[in-house]
């Protein structure tokens, strides 16, 4: 994915590491069954490994070589971290008309005076992970939140500035694409929330 935006199928997988596409599909269920990634409903093929979505999405994150689908602005700054260096991305305030390109340099985004939209708790998120990430979305003030949670009739949950959101990004997907990547403990998550200033009952997490 970092290299190429795209995602492998599970027979190009099978190939690379010369493992037979039975072994291959019973390591992704067991992935998807970790929340490691996600797969399409009826069949065997990712459909997202955050912070990458392997379909198209709302959101675009472009360098000058390549570009990535990402599921969310969490995953866009995410997308930003794990490719390096100088990258545009490019979303929809609120997900609406409004267009928005928010360069980011190694990570930290150059538009400081934004917020991010955290709609549940973190706790909450594979209840509809889908869902999340759809309303995790780009706002220029904190106001505009609240407008448009009363129209749409959606969760208002928290708003994160758009430096705190990306150093978020910053700790939390930093070691995603390493060999020895391992996901997360919940203790290991909930330290790097605090790490960054978001502490309170909606960053709690359940144990």
């Amino acid at each position: 994915m970092v290299e190429s935006g795209r995602c492998p199928s599970l027979g190009d997988l099978s190939r690379r590491i010369e493992t037979p596409p039975q072994d291959i599909e019973a390591s992704l269920r067991r992935l998807e069954e970790n929340h490691g990634l996600l797969l399409h409903p009826h069949e065997c093929s990712v459909w997202m490994v955050h912070p990458f979505a392997a379909s198209p999405t709302n959101t675009w994150v472009q360098n000058e070589r390549c570009g990535w689908w990402a599921p969310c602005m969490w995953c866009a700054l995410g997308v930003a971290v794990l490719v390096g260096g100088r990258v545009i991305i490019h979303a929809r305030i609120g997900g609406e008309a409004d267009a928005v390109q928010i360069p980011v340099d190694d990570g930290h985004p150059e538009l400081e005076d934004m917020c991010t939209h955290f709609p549940l708790p973190l706790r909450n998120v594979w209840d509809n992970v889908h869902h999340y990430c759809a309303m995790l979305l780009p706002f220029r003030e904190e106001r505009q939140i609240d407008e448009w949670a009363l129209r749409y009739g959606l969760p208002r949950g928290e708003a994160v500035p758009i430096t705190q959101a990306a150093a978020l990004a910053r700790q939390w997907y930093s070691n995603h694409a390493d060999r020895d990547y391992r996901k997360w403990t919940p203790t290991e998550a909930q330290a790097i929330f605090a790490n960054v200033g978001l502490t309170g009952e909606f960053w709690e997490l359940d144990r």
